[in-house]
């Protein structure tokens, strides 16, 4: 995913010349190329983040279109205030790339794991907010971005997962993709970034017949879409790895509240702060996001 990433801005830089990258001293062998085709449309900003929000700022007020690129735990949370006044608020377009979301720097403890960030940015007006399971929505997302004349945040969760998509053709826009079609009224997984391979392995394992969608689109989400898939479904689950208050969990509930009654389980990061160090998959299963206790969980549920 992260190389898709590369490839797209690199294009974008070459074919447009309103577009610059902005980096906070992370990144440097992702924007190789980028330096090596386009050295000036690279700027490392430095440990200075809500600094480098506020000349993105001004870059997008002349016209340019700069992509600020840190770790999701400076990139949007950080730098919030910034975002809300200097890029929201003037309604810039401004895209922020909020790399290893979740759980990905897990050996570096709380301090680098992001779990909040789609809840903190959602709030903001014009803010859209995409999250990408593999390269092909990464291309999908990166690209609408670069269209949209206003502010986006991408999410970028674990990227070496393999893909999920068999080709990048699947939509125009980022939303809500179909990988499984449910059987009759099944219950249906809605699962976003990381969480959508997680999904597909429990489906190998069990729960037959149930429907899976992979969610890039966060907001604006595509309400009529949901609407239209869960019309027969009595039971709706969601899985994500970011905290279940605030992220697509709560998106769903406060849509199926308003619409049609429905049973929905909300599978994501409860409410405390990872208490160990280790690797990925051993903070996954700290937080019960490993297929073991997903399905443990789903089973009680349903």
């Amino acid at each position: 995913m992260r190389n898709s990433f590369s490839k797209v801005l690199v294009e974008a830089s070459t074919r447009d010349p309103r577009v610059y990258l902005l980096t906070g001293d992370h990144g440097y062998a992702l924007f190789d190329n980028l330096r090596k085709d386009s050295p000036d449309k690279y700027i490392n900003a430095g440990v200075a983040e809500q600094n480098m929000i506020g000349v993105a700022a001004g870059m997008a007020k002349t016209g340019l279109i700069p992509i600020v690129y840190g770790l999701a735990s400076f990139v949007p949370i950080r730098v919030l205030e910034q975002i809300k006044l200097d890029i929201c608020f003037e309604n810039l377009q401004v895209i922020l790339i909020g790399d290893g979301a979740g759980m990905v720097y897990s050996n570096l403890g709380v301090s680098h794991q992001c779990f909040e960030d789609i809840s903190a940015v959602r709030a903001l007006p014009n803010m859209r907010i995409f999250s990408p399971c593999d390269q092909h929505e990464m291309k999908l997302c990166l690209e609408n971005a670069l269209l949209y004349n206003g502010p986006t945040y991408i999410r970028v969760g674990k990227s070496d997962l393999g893909s999920v998509h068999a080709a990048d053709d699947f939509s125009l826009v980022p939303g809500i993709h179909q990988l499984l079609r449910p059987e009759g009224d099944a219950p249906i997984i809605f699962a976003t970034g990381s969480m959508v391979k997680k999904a597909q392995q429990i489906l190998e394992k069990e729960f037959r017949g149930f429907g899976l969608y992979s969610v890039s689109g966060i907001k604006p989400f595509d309400q009529d879409t949901f609407c239209k898939i869960t019309e027969k479904s009595k039971i709706i689950i969601s899985i994500e790895e970011h905290s279940v208050f605030g992220g697509l969990g709560s998106i769903i509930c406060e849509l199926v509240t308003s619409t049609s009654p429905k049973k929905v389980l909300r599978l994501g990061v409860e409410d405390k702060f990872t208490d160990k160090c280790g690797s990925y998959d051993f903070i996954l299963q700290e937080h019960g996001l490993d297929v073991k206790s997903l399905i443990r969980k789903i089973n009680l549920f349903i």
